[in-house]
């Protein structure tokens, strides 16, 4: 992802990545590093704050929607092999 500039307020300050993304009261609220800012520093701004990055948060859903699609697959397999595991310990011990 590349920095770009995002307006708030009077100041104007630059984005170096978007971390995270959670809902919060029915919006979408975005994790930001800033440029020239250490970690502790990084802040949740809701979408409406972004605006001027529109790329960079494309950027980030796109890769976001992947993370969440493989994470979600993982957990299924987990749970078919859970499942499957659990029938046969079950005809085992009991026949």
């Amino acid at each position: 992802m590349t920095s770009t500039s995002c307006n708030q307020g009077r100041k104007k300050y630059e984005v170096k990545k978007i971390l995270n993304k959670k809902k919060f009261r029915g919006k979408d609220w975005y994790l930001v590093q800033w440029k020239g800012y250490i970690v502790e520093e990084n802040t949740w701004e809701p979408r409406e704050n972004l605006g001027n990055i529109k790329e960079l948060v494309k950027e980030f859903e796109e890769e976001y929607g992947k993370i969440r699609r493989i994470k979600k697959r993982k957990n299924n397999k987990e749970d078919r092999r859970g499942e499957l595991l659990g029938r046969y310990m079950a005809k085992i011990l009991y026949g």
